[in-house]
């Protein structure tokens, strides 16, 4: 036994129905984290699914704090914003996107607090999972909670999916270079340093909200949610940390489908069994590999460009949008059904993509536009 092993392992809920497609892999890494030391309870989501080291889609309470368990994207969240626009047009719209690849000019932000001075990558999406989609409201589910966010059928939202970039990364190899996946040294100093990553991807969200909004010529409102799902917090006097899971006792919470389906806006009231949290996202249940290698032979790029409901997907990656096909991912109904049913989450609102951003595509099409 390492000394970073307790004698005796932690509690592990997993909160998905046997209908769930959850990779046993998933729960052994679930458990393998439930014997470090200081580990208290682990709650898996059900869009549990095995990550580098730790379980994705999940909340981990312990008397000692693991940066490893943040991992590297600390921050990273999905922020919706409601935006007003004439015609939403995909077509129109995929082509006034701004490149979110190229970072803003820290200048341009004169008067604004940037947090731990990092001004590289302002206003960039980075790569995986991330995304920037205008989409619209499908349905109201919860009518006197989606009136209150000022949200009705037919509306138009921008939502906003990334971290805190390289700092976070810069946060977590400054420790595993001296620690590796140990506990934090300091768990002062490294507090201070996540919440200023936290505070970065807040920033990083609302600029490319920003961006998109100049960009399409829309009108840009407040957000009616903006929460990250890496993260750690005391929370009753332990570390509750969360990887690939958000804030669910009182938050509103966008759980993001696929650029081919539903996303959900939930209500979340989870309490302690569940580390008070909701999952993120639909969650994977293909490798990246396993995508790559099962969409090259399933489907074209230009199938993957425009989707089943009718939305355009932004990428010039062609790799990157066989590995985030919607297929890689497991159905988004089912971990809603399943949060619903523990009685994690109320939904209050479901959105359908219009245009979802990955990556910039600077391929010259008809007209000479990109």
């Amino acid at each position: 036994m390492s000394p970073a092993q307790s004698a005796t392992s932690a509690s592990v809920t997993v909160f998905a129905s046997p209908g769930s497609w959850i990779e046993s892999s998933a729960v052994a890494q679930c458990h393998q984290v439930a014997t470090l030391n200081g580990m208290i309870h682990v709650a898996g989501m059900p869009d549990l699914h095995p990550g580098k080291g730790a379980p994705i889609g999940a909340a981990m309470a312990s008397t000692v704090l693991y940066p490893f368990l943040v991992g590297s994207d600390i921050g990273c969240g999905i922020a919706v914003y409601p935006v007003r626009l004439k015609k939403a047009v995909p077509e129109r719209v995929a082509a006034r996107f701004p490149d979110l690849d190229q970072p803003v000019d820290p200048a341009s932000r004169s008067g604004e607090d940037i947090p731990a001075g990092y001004t590289e990558q302002l206003g960039t999406v980075g790569r995986g999972n991330h995304f920037v989609e205008l989409a619209r409201v499908d349905a109201v589910l919860d009518g006197e909670h989606a009136a209150r966010l000022g949200l009705t059928t037919g509306d138009l939202v921008l939502i906003v999916h990334s971290g805190s970039r390289g700092l976070g990364e810069r946060i977590l190899r400054a420790h595993t270079e001296v620690h590796g996946a140990g506990a934090a040294a300091d768990p002062a100093a490294y507090l201070a340093a996540h919440d200023d990553a936290v505070r970065w991807g807040h920033l990083n969200r609302r600029l490319m909200a920003e961006r998109v909004a100049d960009a399409i010529g829309a009108q840009l409102g407040e957000p009616v949610t903006d929460v990250c799902h890496n993260s750690v917090e005391i929370r009753d006097g332990v570390y509750l940390h969360r990887k690939g899971a958000a804030p669910g006792d009182g938050h509103d919470v966008l759980i993001a489908g696929t650029r081919g389906t539903h996303s959900y806006l939930v209500a979340g009231h989870a309490g302690p069994d569940a580390g008070h949290s909701v999952a993120h996202g639909a969650g994977r249940k293909m490798s990246r590999a396993d995508a790559l290698r099962r969409g090259r032979a399933k489907h074209t790029v230009e199938e993957l460009r425009r989707t089943a409901v009718g939305s355009l997907v932004v990428c010039g990656d062609r790799q990157l949008l066989f590995e985030e096909a919607p297929t890689a991912y497991k159905r988004i109904e089912q971990v809603i059904g399943d949060l619903v049913s523990y009685g994690l989450a109320t939904p209050i609102v479901s959105t359908l993509p219009v245009v979802t951003y990955k990556t910039a595509d600077l391929a010259p099409r008809r007209g000479g536009r990109r």
